[in-house]
């Protein structure tokens, strides 16, 4: 085709955008850290692609454990066994914490939250879900149900029995509540909500262990996940953490619950799986749970559960996450990243605030410090732009700039990253 992004513009519906006024770059390859459109300017890859591509473009390792399968088996029935199953199976069942040995394989994170909504269910013989108002959980219809922030609003009403409850956000708390008193407010406003919506018809609370783009990153008051997990306990509600944008690495751990001592009752991911190479996400669930699901008729499943060349590009991600040391990496890259955001927000007083774990942070862009107002809409709409003219891609949300390079970055990619980044700050300010 002579001209792809005229072919693109008439037949092709894009998502989160508005279609009429789509203009997007046309890409010609990718490898590693990098991509490449078809006038051969090169990009950095500093967000994976949509927190994704854990392992960058192109692996060879994994790209020819994609070929070898699809030689031998591109599909079968779900209902039979097949090697690259099991193998997947066991491989994210050796990295899961407690008991979550059991995997039920689905084609994305949203559907692996919609899957995990129906086991609670099935377990609890309750309907109502507890999720977070700052949060993002997929597009599907449950999936969007549980998301708590503007991007539920057009997809309502919704599932029915979800009600949301406000999380602990350090940099903008509720008004009169000071940081330490954060964690304590919001177990007891946590407390207040099970109280007049019933404990006993709650199956599950959802919960990113580490908040992911709802309201740009951020981590929880030490001790808050405990706290959650205690109060469930208390009445009988199952635990799900989401790991579908902070699994596999991206936090400095396999999974970032594992940042504390809890163990939740299923984790649902998909993303860094398999890195984006081919479509797979899963929800790992606890022994205990399938003593009960694994004696009665489970009613969920998909053609494409367990799909063949999804499961072994997971077995050849995971692989080489282990083998490139890789969660290691994204713990001190992680410090060196977290480090040189706080040089800039002493640098440049447009930073409001800067977080990151692992691989993954933010900064947040403000017109003042003390007002935490977030910078003019039309600043906002200069970022991306300016960042890509610059040779670098990442996420931009708004006022705040994500930074979440590929897990197979070195320190030298990472610090002309964020050099990049600084740059268009300064020229913002």
């Amino acid at each position: 085709m002579d001209n792809i992004k005229a072919v693109d513009k008439k037949h092709v519906i894009r998502g989160w955008s508005v279609n009429q006024k789509n203009n997007p770059l046309v890409v010609e390859k990718s490898e590693g850290m990098y991509f490449w459109d078809t006038e051969g300017n090169r990009y950095m890859e500093f967000s994976s692609a949509l927190v994704n591509l854990n392992l960058g473009h192109q692996h060879p390792k994994v790209v020819a454990a994609i070929k070898e399968q699809a030689d031998k088996m591109c599909y079968i029935h779900p209902a039979f066994a097949t090697t690259a199953r099991a193998e997947a199976a066991a491989a994210v069942a050796a990295i899961t914490p407690g008991d979550l040995n059991q995997i039920f394989f689905t084609t994305s994170g949203a559907d692996a939250n919609e899957n995990a909504i129906k086991f609670a269910r099935y377990y609890t013989g309750r309907h109502k879900i507890l999720a977070k108002y700052r949060s993002y959980h997929g597009a599907t219809m449950g999936a969007i149900s549980l998301t708590g922030d503007n991007r539920r609003s057009p997809a309502e009403p919704g599932l029915p029995g979800v009600i949301h409850f406000p999380d602990p956000f350090p940099y903008r708390p509720p008004q009169g509540v000071s940081e330490a008193d954060l964690l304590a407010h919001s177990l007891e406003h946590l407390r207040y909500i099970i109280e007049y919506e019933g404990g006993h018809q709650i199956a599950a609370l959802f919960l990113e262990s580490q908040a992911g783009s709802g309201g740009g990153y951020h981590e929880y008051p030490q001790g808050y996940i405990e706290g959650v997990r205690e109060i469930c306990d208390e009445h009988g509600i199952l635990l799900v953490s989401d790991e579908v944008m902070v699994g596999f690495g991206r936090t400095g751990k396999w999974f970032a619950v594992q940042h504390t001592d809890v163990v939740p009752d299923m984790i649902t991911m998909a993303k860094g799986l398999t890195c984006g190479y081919v479509p797979l996400g899963a929800v790992a669930v606890s022994d205990r749970m399938m003593e009960k699901l694994g004696k009665e008729k489970l009613w969920a499943g998909l053609t494409y559960n367990g799909h063949p060349l999804g499961c072994a590009t997971a077995v050849a991600a995971i692989n080489v996450y282990h083998e490139e040391n890789l969660i290691e990496n994204s713990a001190n890259l992680g410090k060196v990243m977290l480090a040189r955001l706080q040089e800039m927000k002493e640098k440049h007083t447009i930073i409001g605030d800067v977080r990151g774990s692992g691989l993954y942070g933010c900064i947040e862009l403000v017109k003042d410090r003390n007002s935490k107002e977030p910078i003019d809409v039309t600043l906002q709409n200069k970022i991306k732009p300016m960042l890509m003219s610059r040779g670098l891609s990442t996420l931009v949300k708004g006022h705040i700039i994500f930074t979440g390079p590929p897990l197979i970055i070195n320190e030298d990619q990472l610090i002309e990253g964020l050099d990049i980044i600084e740059s268009v700050i300064a020229e913002l300010a």
